[in-house]
């Protein structure tokens, strides 16, 4: 070889050519495609995002029933991934509804499907919109968005810091600084930041709502002696029957919030009816009452549905 005007490339060469970084542009494009996904699709249950929605502390989206599911005691996470999958996404930051804020989005359904036509995202199915009632941006991947809390609503970070207010623009609820809450963030200040805040609020015994901590200090009872607690996700939506000793759900969960009483008191309701479903496909009391069981004293003699109703005469015996 040689002579012939070529070259050999060396392995430092091959390995330096190989090794090239990504570019600008490219690393851009796949977080755009990371943050399409999350605002469109729920973690927990893999489906789309649809209201009532809820955010933890760190800016996460998640579908309200699916967090429901997952607080619900028990095994069964049907509609949901298995409580190992859920606890490995959450990282232990949601224990109970006051770790989630339900985000109140302002809704225009044709500038959501002019979205969904410019990124592609969603095909086949509506969307709705989610837009900025200051600026009228639609909200998602290509806008930086915050919600305040404790009221939830939403608005592009560019609106929130231009107005430099204390008080939310669309109810008038106070909020300092340090609740504003960025969504999905990407930038490793802003994640930083809203952990930082979780750990203080911690400190205080205080969730991410600013409601106490599980606890953490329990309140007074009122004058009429009943506890001002508001019950978790875990126990509300059951009443007990006094008769069968069984808990079926109800309307009146006794949570404040109408709207969540009424998905706890749904996602319950389901719950109860797939266990009826097993319970049946398990077996039939009915049907096995018909055959014969060692009677509860131990003396033998047990009937079946053959000879039962039939009484032998005492002088037979003899």
């Amino acid at each position: 070889m040689g002579n012939d005007g070529g070259s050999i490339p060396t392995r430092r060469e091959l390995v330096r050519e190989a090794a090239k970084s990504p570019s600008t542009a490219q690393v851009k494009e796949a977080q755009r495609e990371v943050q399409s996904h999350f605002w469109t699709t729920c973690p927990l249950s893999h489906s789309p995002l649809v209201r009532p929605i809820v955010s933890d502390c760190t800016g996460n989206l998640y579908n309200k029933d699916a967090v429901l599911k997952f607080l619900l005691p028990g095994d069964d996470t049907e509609g949901i991934s298995s409580k190992a999958d859920c606890e490995e996404i959450l990282c232990g930051r949601v224990k109970s509804l006051r770790d989630v804020v339900e985000l109140k989005f302002e809704v225009d359904t044709e500038r959501g499907e002019e979205h969904r036509r410019e990124t592609g995202t969603g095909k086949g199915e509506k969307r709705e919109g989610w837009i900025c009632p200051i600026t009228a941006k639609v909200l998602g991947p290509g806008v930086k968005s915050v919600y305040l809390v404790p009221c939830g609503h939403v608005f592009s970070e560019e609106a929130v810091r231009q107005l430099k207010g204390d008080k939310c623009l669309q109810c008038n609820e106070s909020y300092t600084e340090d609740n504003i809450i960025s969504i999905l963030p990407s930038q490793e200040t802003d994640k930083q930041r809203l952990i930082a805040r979780g750990q203080r609020l911690a400190e205080q015994g205080l969730t991410h709502s600013l409601k106490k901590a599980p606890g953490s200090k329990k309140r007074k009872k009122n004058a009429n002696g009943d506890s001002t607690n508001e019950p978790e996700a875990a126990g509300a939506g059951k009443t007990t029957n006094s008769r069968s000793g069984t808990s079926t759900p109800t309307t009146n969960t006794g949570i404040k919030n109408a709207a969540t009483a009424s998905l706890t008191a749904k996602v319950l309701e389901e719950e109860n009816e797939r266990k009826k479903r097993k319970k049946l496909m398990g077996g039939n009391e009915n049907l096995n009452s018909l055959f014969t069981k060692e009677p509860k004293d131990g003396k033998k003699g047990g009937s079946d549905f053959m000879t039962r109703g039939f009484t032998i005469p005492a002088e037979a015996k003899r």
